[in-house]
């Protein structure tokens, strides 16, 4: 790697190399649109249909397990290799290849729907595990649409298409990072929240937004939203003529499987979403806007596992302060709040609310030490808080 080594042009000297850790971790981000194949495999060669639900086991259990006994890495690369790492085109390909796997993995999951000797059970568990790829695949179209260069972009619309979720593109992009850590952003969670409020909230209130703003842009280009020219409706045009094109090769039988996977996928990404920012807020200055975003307005996990999973994104501080910045050279930040343990874990708790406030909001009380008047309550529960209305 052409980082490995840097010269101090001020003494002329050579520092000692340095080498990325995780250069060829990234490769295993690809086992994850490997579970229907791998799924597929292990059936046939145990002969046990729980396999069917491998996703499941593996998002839920190994995972989850993973950070635990992995450990986290909070090491940074040196300021003289981002440059080197932002241009090195092999992290690229890690996420590039992404997307053949995985729609080569629902292409074989439509076949098996349709035409193995599936029993229901057993097409729910392949449904799910297909729509766990679906999910994480959003996570690739995350890192892919806030890059410049308009191939990624157009890749990111790609890997949406599964998930039915075009209009994240838009969201994410223009509505998120502007309002993150406020409590207009609607896919900023609430302190008191729980993630089954959480969810119906940030769905249609992400769609709204994401309306709204694409409305917007197109009203500035003196045209109406009912245009080609529409990247919301371009990107649900690309859902539509997926669904279509699976339909017709597999039958109308596969669609009910083709939309439960769709809704899997979406709400896993809802549910890392309700962990990045929960309870967090920035306050308004003295003009009446919000303060800049800072480490602070974000939840961090250094666990490895799920980090090599998800392509750094729970370096998410450093994400929202440096958005086109490429995953592998997001950094740790000192001033980041600290999740306890990684995102495979914190989506259990998330679904179990008397567990997740005991675990999450005494991290809150503390990170503003103790006056939550400074955090985003949800508005429902100010008085369980103590926070005046």
């Amino acid at each position: 790697m052409a980082a490995d080594l840097r010269q101090d042009s001020r003494h002329g000297t050579t520092d000692p190399p340095w080498r990325d850790p995780k250069r060829y971790y990234w490769l295993m981000g690809l086992i994850v649109p490997a579970f229907p194949f791998l799924a597929w495999g292990l059936v046939h060669a145990t002969g046990l249909a729980v396999f069917w639900w491998l996703g499941v086991l593996l998002l839920y259990v190994v995972f989850p397990l993973a950070d635990l006994l992995i450990g986290k890495d909070s090491a940074n690369p040196p300021d003289s290799a981002l440059a080197w790492l932002e241009q090195d085109r092999y992290y690229r390909w890690c996420i590039y290849l992404y997307l053949p796997l995985q729609y080569a993995g629902l292409v074989l999951g439509c076949w098996l729907l349709t035409t193995g000797d599936l029993a229901l059970v057993d097409r729910i568990g392949l449904t799910v595990t297909l729509g766990g790829v679906a999910g994480i695949g959003i996570n690739t179209a995350h890192e892919l649409g806030h890059k410049k260069e308009s191939v990624e972009r157009r890749l990111s619309k790609v890997a949406l298409a599964q998930t039915m979720y075009g209009h994240f593109f838009i969201e994410h992009n223009r509505g998120h990072h502007v309002r993150v850590a406020t409590p207009e952003d609607p896919a900023s969670a609430r302190l008191g929240e729980s993630f089954w409020r959480f969810l119906p909230r940030t769905v249609s209130g992400s769609l709204t937004s994401a309306w709204g703003l694409e409305k917007a842009r197109l009203r500035r280009l003196g045209t109406g939203p009912w245009t080609w020219r529409n990247d919301i409706l371009s990107a649900w045009a690309l859902t539509a003529v997926l669904f279509c094109a699976l339909t017709a090769a597999f039958g109308p039988g596969v669609l009910p499987y083709l939309l439960g996977q769709a809704v899997f996928g979406f709400c896993l990404l809802e549910t890392v979403n309700y962990t990045e920012h929960y309870g967090l807020l920035r306050e308004r200055t003295a003009s009446g806007r919000y303060e800049r975003c800072a480490p602070r307005h974000s939840w961090n996990s250094d666990n490895v596992a799920t980090n090599v999973f998800l392509y750094h994104l729970q370096r998410h501080s450093d994400h929202h302060a440096n958005p086109t910045r490429r995953y592998q050279a997001l950094r740790h930040d000192d001033d980041a709040p600290e999740l306890p343990t990684g995102y495979a874990g914190m989506i259990l708790l998330a679904y179990v609310p008397p567990l997740w406030r005991r675990v999450m909001d005494p991290r809150v009380r503390a990170h503003y030490d103790g006056d939550l008047t400074r955090s985003n309550v949800h508005p429902a529960k100010r008085a369980r808080y103590g926070v005046p209305a």
